[in-house]
């Protein structure tokens, strides 16, 4: 079945890095574009991170992110990551991994997990 597993959450002081991954499995994950949600304690669920099917020759952030994260893919292992540097309180977050489909409807989700960014 399809799975989105999500590692790499933790707590991190302010300005230090973490870097999140996540594995994927049960579909073709060359096919889907990725992305990196995060929700925030009562928020809404943003889009900090995008990275197009096959080579991954589009990537877009929140204006956030720029600059400080980045998204990647490795289609030989199912993987993406999204590397965090100078981090702030503010990105504290569940952080969620995304496939959509290139083609159709499909549209799948991991389970989320935290970071927390404090002193």
């Amino acid at each position: 079945q399809v799975q989105l597993v999500e590692s790499g959450g933790g707590l991190v002081q302010p300005g230090g890095s973490l870097r999140l991954s996540c594995a994927a499995s049960g579909f073709t994950f060359s096919r889907f574009h990725m992305n990196w949600y995060r929700q925030a304690p009562g928020k809404g669920r943003e889009r900090v991170a995008y990275i197009s099917s096959g080579a991954g020759g589009t990537i877009t952030y929140v204006d956030s992110a720029k600059g400080r994260f980045t998204i990647s893919r490795d289609n030989d292992k199912n993987t993406v990551s999204l590397q965090m540097n100078s981090l702030k309180p503010e990105a504290t977050a569940v952080y969620y991994c995304n496939a959509t489909a290139r083609i159709g409807p499909a549209d799948y989700w991991g389970q989320g997990i935290q970071v927390t960014v404090s002193a």
